[in-house]
């Protein structure tokens, strides 16, 4: 497997748990409530899941080697483009974990903005991910040679050896489990 194999693996999941994210946003509209516990869980797993672990790669190994690398034009854009995106996305869950809190202490305005952040969730990621999956990743193979290639995969291994990514497709799957019983 190649780098990169790794990073569409994981935007797999994550795709798969906006699935449920949007199943969510519909019960808040139809409650006009957000359960807890739902909010916490989406919260943890994109700053844990998409953010640290999937970004971490990203940018930590990704993104800091192709720096060193004699990129085209296209390609240098697109890093900076994707880069800045993940900043977009910490600042969005910032802003629905400040409204879960206005929220569960009382403010029921807060309903609508933790619905707009979620919604904002669901239509950046796809977006972020295609941009990623059919144009920058397949094109940065090129600037690798395999030995440079096998030793980002190592490094992707080293770097994932500290976090816990069973527990998130364990997550997602006890989640489908309870939203579909």
């Amino acid at each position: 497997m190649k780098p990169i194999g790794i990073l569409m693996i994981e935007h797999r999941l994550i795709e798969k748990f906006l699935s449920l994210v949007r199943q969510e946003i519909d019960r808040i509209e139809e409650r006009l409530a957000a359960d807890p516990h739902f909010l916490k869980t989406t919260v943890d797993f994109i700053r844990t899941y998409a953010d640290k672990i999937h970004h971490g790669k990203e940018e930590d190994i990704l993104f800091e080697r192709l720096k060193h690398k004699t990129m085209d034009a296209h390609d240098t854009a697109v890093m900076a483009e994707l880069d800045a995106e993940h900043v977009v996305s910490r600042g969005v869950v910032a802003e629905l974990v400040q409204a879960e809190a206005g929220f569960l202490g009382g403010d029921r305005a807060q309903i609508e903005v933790i619905k707009e952040k979620l919604n904002f969730i669901c239509d950046f990621y796809p977006v972020h991910i295609a941009k990623e999956d059919k144009d920058f990743f397949p094109k940065t193979q090129r600037y690798f040679t395999a030995e440079e290639l096998d030793r980002m995969l190592a490094d992707f291994d080293q770097f994932d050896s500290g976090m816990d990514k069973e527990h998130y497709n364990k997550l997602y799957d006890r989640m489908w489990g309870e939203l579909h019983s």
